[in-house]
């Protein structure tokens, strides 16, 4: 049994980009395809698209590279964790790596970067963050 979704789904991404695999794929669930919509918006992912293998839903996501080989994406970190809840004030949202990456948070108005946030002025969970 799973006890971390989300963190799986990171891990399989990173795992991808040090094995320098074109694509991964993880389980299928709205807030994970949510979370990989929002790094492939962001440039940190390729296409992220929904298919179905052996019968059950997964969700397949392309690993992006620059022009000399290295994976775009530097690190993440998984902040809020099933045994340990991060939930952030709209004003109290912190920035990543100066701006350089992205934070990304799970509000009332849907899953978006810290930045949008900032913005739409909420808050949420703080799940994980990308640079």
């Amino acid at each position: 049994m799973m006890t971390d979704p989300i963190g799986d789904m990171l891990a399989r991404i990173r795992n991808a980009g040090v094995a320098r695999h074109q694509e991964t794929w993880c389980p299928h669930s709205k807030l994970k395809l949510a979370i990989a919509k929002l790094l492939s918006r962001e440039g940190f992912l390729g296409e992220v698209r929904g298919d179905i293998r052996g019968g059950h839903p997964i969700l397949v996501m392309q690993i992006r590279y620059d022009e000399f080989g290295n994976v775009l994406i530097d690190g993440m970190r998984r902040v809020s964790k099933p045994s340990r809840r991060v939930y952030v004030g709209s004003g109290e949202i912190p920035k990543v790596r100066n701006g350089l990456g992205i934070g990304v948070i799970s509000t009332s108005k849907g899953v978006m970067t810290d930045r949008a946030a900032r913005e739409a002025s909420v808050g949420g969970e703080y799940l994980c963050e990308v640079w």
